[in-house]
């Protein structure tokens, strides 16, 4: 019988005022129920932001050090709960378990991390331009923090969210999204299970429509940071501009690898199969365009449908290489875009199609697919598919190549692909991204330096992880001390 999940507020579990809750599936096999979930109010929602309201003085008030010594024993308790909490996210959103595992020792790294810099916080001693003064800022966090976070990512995004949110002295709300709030749900146990103190940390999951519009509307709430669809995005910030909140977006992606003519074309192959093929594609850093030079243009997309073809596919607890998509209307909106892309005049060189016989009957799958002939006027060129989708567009030289993977609303992820020292620099200072890589695939991020995209990729406000994630969280006070 699968069990039924409550909110965290103010350190209890609780079923929510509506009293109907909403069912997760495995994707691999939708008769598989993870949990029952609380279809959560805003109602619900404002008792979790005033919870958090009425213990944020308190938590603030203690030393940072203390603060850190708690995430500290949070990455522990997920170390301890490692292999339980990987096959909950590959039950509930679909990854490969080596995938789902490496994402699991993120969030634990995340927490060490932020656990050490506890230590750093404080702020910068200035010269006075006075004798008998002492100038210096004091960093202080926010207050309330809302937290909207997305299911591609179901712990290692909440996880940079937490951190630095609460090692700063901030309360939080967190919204997961409903397709895979299990694994984050079991993270809030660990944070329960660390000694976090009542209210500092709460979780209800619900409709965007009631609990996301609360947090973002809510004037208890000080910051909201938030990682979704554009769209979604748009609408956050625009609530919580009315009031004035502090706001972080990351969105969406059309991210490109440029393979100019001096790459190693079976490498390229591998940095773009990997980028588009890894976590399903299911990934705002997936690479879904391939800009390739005319003279390696034949080799390179042969050379990537075999990489394609190679990979396995099937349920994320076995071993494959690629599980499926999240949901069925992930899945169909993979196969309306491929649809698009061969009325586009894009020639399908391989994938293209659901798997849904055997033993594929029940679950979300879809093949690798790989596209040709693709211009950047296509809309499978300009719009985010969000699955296993990538098109190949041939150019004539490096100037195209780099006017091409700039032809987008987006800005998050970018590679190129060269043996030209000359080449590679020229596509740092020239493409319009926030994170730019070097004969490396476009997924894939260190946590200890920022992360943000450009355009309609992020709010360009704040970059979250690193140094960068605690600068959201926290504002400045100047103090001038004459004695």
């Amino acid at each position: 019988m699968p069990e039924t999940v409550g909110n965290f507020v103010s350190g209890e579990w609780t079923v929510s005022e509506t009293g109907e809750t909403f069912v997760v599936e495995n994707p691999a096999d939708p008769d598989d129920v993870v949990a029952h979930f609380q279809q959560s109010s805003a109602a619900d929602t404002e008792a979790a932001i005033e919870a958090a309201a009425d213990a944020q003085a308190e938590w603030a008030d203690m030393p940072a050090p203390d603060r850190g010594r708690i995430l500290t024993r949070t990455a522990q308790e997920i170390e301890n709960r490692q292999e339980e909490l990987t096959e909950t996210l590959v039950r509930e959103e679909g990854k490969a378990r080596p995938e789902a595992a490496g994402e699991v020792q993120r969030a634990v790294d995340i927490f060490y991390y932020y656990a050490e810099k506890a230590r750093d916080l404080g702020g910068d001693v200035k010269a006075a331009s006075g004798r008998d003064t002492n100038l210096y800022t004091v960093g202080e966090p926010l207050g309330v923090a809302g937290l909207i976070t997305p299911w591609n990512y179901p712990i290692a995004i909440p996880a940079w969210k937490l951190a630095p949110a609460l090692v700063t002295g901030n309360t939080v709300v967190i919204k997961p999204a409903s397709q895979a709030p299990n694994v984050a749900r079991k993270l809030v146990e660990c944070l329960e299970a660390a000694g976090i103190p009542d209210g500092v940390v709460n979780f209800v999951t619900g409709p965007g429509s009631e609990v996301g519009t609360e947090l973002t509307t809510n004037e208890s709430v000080d910051a909201i940071s938030f990682t979704g669809s554009g769209n979604v995005g748009d609408v956050v910030y625009q609530q919580a501009a009315e009031d004035q909140k502090r706001v972080q977006l990351e969105m969406g992606g059309k991210n490109p690898t440029l393979v100019t003519e001096n790459a190693d074309v079976e490498e390229a192959a591998e940095v773009v199969g990997s980028g588009a093929f890894g976590v399903t594609g299911q990934a705002c850093t997936a690479t879904s365009r391939a800009i390739v030079h005319e003279s390696v243009y034949d080799a390179f997309v042969a050379e990537l449908v075999e990489y394609a073809e190679s990979l396995s596919i099937g349920p994320g607890l076995d071993d494959y290489d690629m599980g499926p998509q999240v949901s069925a209307s992930e899945l169909d909106g993979t196969l309306t875009y491929i649809d698009v892309g061969t009325e586009e005049g894009a020639t399908l060189e391989t994938g293209g199609a659901a798997l849904d016989d055997g033993e594929y009957d029940s679950g979300h799958f879809v093949e690798p697919t790989v596209f040709s002939d693709v211009s950047s006027d296509m809309r499978i060129a300009q719009e985010e598919i969000f699955g296993p989708v990538v098109g190949v567009i041939p150019v004539s030289d490096f100037e195209e190549g780099v006017a091409v993977a700039n032809d987008t609303q987006y800005g998050l992820a970018a590679s190129v692909v060269t043996d030209d020292l000359t080449e590679a620099n020229r596509f740092v200072d020239e493409v319009e991204a926030g994170v730019v890589k070097v004969n490396e695939k476009t997924t894939g991020l260190e946590l200890h330096v920022p992360f943000g995209g450009m355009k309609a990729s992020s709010s360009e406000t704040y970059r979250e992880q690193g140094d960068a994630g605690l600068d959201f969280f926290t504002t400045t006070k100047t103090v001038y001390a004459n004695y």
